[in-house]
C-alpha cells in the first residue's frame, strides 16, 4: 500500500476494536499462517524469535509450542497486544511496535514470523529493512501478504455502483517481487496463494470484515453510512458473480521467506 492510502494509527484503532472478534472469523488467516508456518526452517538451539504483527498471539503461541522457546509478540495494536497478553502463558512477552521501527536491537533475532500484518504498512522497503537489521547473519524472515487481486470482487461490484474506494488496496504482484529483490537479502521466495471463500449472502463478507479489523481503511472511501439504495445496487452487482458454492470471495496471498547471508552484517 502506499502512504497515501494507509494511516497506522486507523490501523491500530481498527484493530484494537477488532480484538474480541478476530479469531472466531479467522479461518482464512490461521489457515495462510499455518501454511508459513509449515514453510518455516529450524531455527539454531537458544535461538531469539519474534512475531511481528502478532495480533491475538494465536501464531506467537504456535511458535513457542513448535520451538519449545518464548517468542515475542509484536503489534501495532494495543487492543490486540492486551488481548494476546491474557491468553498467553507468562513466558511470553508482548511489545507495542511498528513493523518499520522495530524496538530490537541489530542483529538479535534468528527468526522473525509475519502473518497477514505486512500488508498494512505505508513503507513495505523500511519494514523489509528493519527485518534485515534485526536479523542476526543466517536469520530467516518469514511472512505472508496479500496482493493485488484480493477481494476482486467486492471492489467489482462497488464499481458498478458508484467511484469511491470501498476496498482495501493491495500491492501488484510484480511489485512486492521487485522490493523483495531490492532488499538486500542473500536469497529469498516467493510462492502466490489463491483462497477462495464462498458465502450464502453479502453482509457475511462484510460483517466477517468489520470482525477482523479489515474493513475499508483506505484514503478515499466514503464518508457517513451508506445508503439503502447504494448497497442493493452493490447487492445486485455482487449477485451477477454468485457460484454453486455462494458469493465468491478471494484472497491471493504471497508466502514469503528471506534469508539473511552468513557473512552478511
Amino acid at each position: 500500500m502506499s502512504s497515501e492510502a494507509i494511516d497506522k494509527r486507523q490501523i491500530a484503532a481498527s484493530f484494537s476494536r477488532a480484538a474480541g472478534t478476530y479469531d472466531q472469523v479467522a479461518e482464512l488467516q490461521r489457515s495462510v499462517g499455518n501454511n508459513l508456518l509449515a514453510r518455516l526452517p529450524e531455527p539454531p538451539f537458544q535461538s531469539q524469535l519474534a512475531d511481528i504483527g502478532c495480533g491475538t498471539g494465536f501464531f506467537t503461541r504456535a511458535l513457542a509450542e513448535r520451538f519449545g522457546r518464548p517468542v515475542l509478540g509484536l503489534d501495532i495494536a494495543e487492543g490486540m497486544l492486551r488481548y494476546a497478553r491474557d491468553r498467553s502463558p507468562n513466558s511470553l512477552d508482548w511489545v507495542a511496535a511498528d513493523a518499520e521501527n522495530l524496538p530490537l536491537r541489530s542483529a538479535s533475532q534468528d527468526l522473525l514470523f509475519s502473518s497477514l500484518a505486512l500488508q498494512w504498512c505505508p513503507q513495505l522497503p523500511q519494514a523489509l529493512a528493519e527485518a534485515f537489521r534485526v536479523l542476526r547473519p543466517g536469520g530467516c524472515m518469514a511472512f505472508n501478504t496479500l496482493v493485488e487481486g484480493t477481494l476482486g470482487e467486492l471492489r467489482d461490484a462497488w464499481l458498478a455502483v458508484d467511484g469511491f474506494v470501498h476496498v482495501n488496496r493491495f500491492m501488484p504482484l510484480t511489485q512486492l517481487q521487485l522490493l523483495l529483490a531490492q532488499a538486500g537479502f542473500a536469497r529469498w521466495h516467493c510462492e502466490v496463494e489463491s483462497h477462495v471463500l464462498h458465502y450464502g449472502q453479502l453482509s457475511e463478507l462484510t460483517h466477517e470484515l468489520k470482525a477482523l479489523g479489515a474493513h475499508n481503511l483506505n484514503a478515499g472511501r466514503p464518508s457517513g453510512l451508506t445508503g439503502r439504495a447504494r448497497l442493493r445496487g452493490l447487492t445486485a452487482a455482487y449477485e451477477v458473480q454468485r457460484q454453486a458454492a455462494g458469493l465468491p470471495a478471494t484472497y491471493q496471498v504471497a508466502q514469503v521467506l528471506l534469508f539473511k547471508g552468513l557473512d552478511q552484517v
